[in-house]
């Protein structure tokens, strides 16, 4: 399994998966005084309240991001009814909770945003790994 790192502000931990993300920069662009790519640790969890960055976290295309709520029995996270949207001269995103079967019958359980490649250069496939972007996709 990929790097997995957590950046808790008490009340809330955002969880970043570097397997899953496919550097939309959308968290950057978006919230810039909390992440900050260039950076080591990149998440700055202070630099915002946690409504702020749990707002933010909820637009991350790929999943990489997502956050869970601290206090003891606050089983609050981000719930999603199923919608497929296509970003442009991107993924496919399908938001909600996936049952993916593999070409190889091998299943695995997707929460949250999956993004499917459309460019067809993932290395990832069938998922996106940002390729896209060096392949100059348009669609």
């Amino acid at each position: 399994m990929g790097k997995i790192r957590e950046y808790s502000n008490g009340e809330t931990t955002v969880v970043w998966e570097a397997e899953k993300c496919i550097h939309s920069a959308i968290c950057a662009k978006g919230l810039p005084e909390v992440f900050q790519p260039r950076e080591r640790p990149w998440v700055k969890i202070d630099a915002a309240n946690t409504t702020t960055i749990i707002n933010q976290v909820k637009q991350c295309p790929s999943g990489a991001l997502r956050y869970y709520m601290n206090a003891e029995g606050d089983n609050t996270a981000e719930t999603l009814k199923t919608k497929v949207e296509v970003l442009e001269n991107g993924p496919l995103l399908v938001y909600g909770t996936l049952k993916v079967t593999d070409k190889h019958g091998n299943v695995e359980t997707k929460n949250k945003t999956t993004a499917f490649c459309r460019c067809g250069s993932s290395n990832n496939k069938p998922y996106c790994d940002g390729t896209h972007i060096k392949a100059e996709f348009k669609g």
